[in-house]
């Protein structure tokens, strides 16, 4: 959850700076850094989007014996 709430403020921060800050220093430009930081926040997002929703997946074992009778075994997805 930490990597999805890292992504949007790395994103917010880089919409004001690119959109809403105007200020000239030798070398620096606000427009760059701005798009630099919403682009790593966008990837930082889905990286944690993607890491949450793969260890949400629960592994299901069904099993049928001889006899008919069906058993089904549920692992519980791991905890962080």
């Amino acid at each position: 959850m930490g990597a999805i709430v890292g992504g949007i403020i790395l994103f917010v921060l880089g919409a004001i700076s690119r959109f809403a800050l105007e200020f000239d220093l030798p070398g620096f430009d606000a427009a760059a850094l701005g798009t630099i930081l919403m682009v790593a926040g966008a990837v930082l997002f889905v990286v944690g989007l993607l890491l949450t929703l793969r260890s949400r997946r629960t592994v299901v074992d069904t099993r049928q014996d001889a006899a008919g009778s069906v058993s089904e075994h549920r692992d519980p997805p791991p905890t962080a």
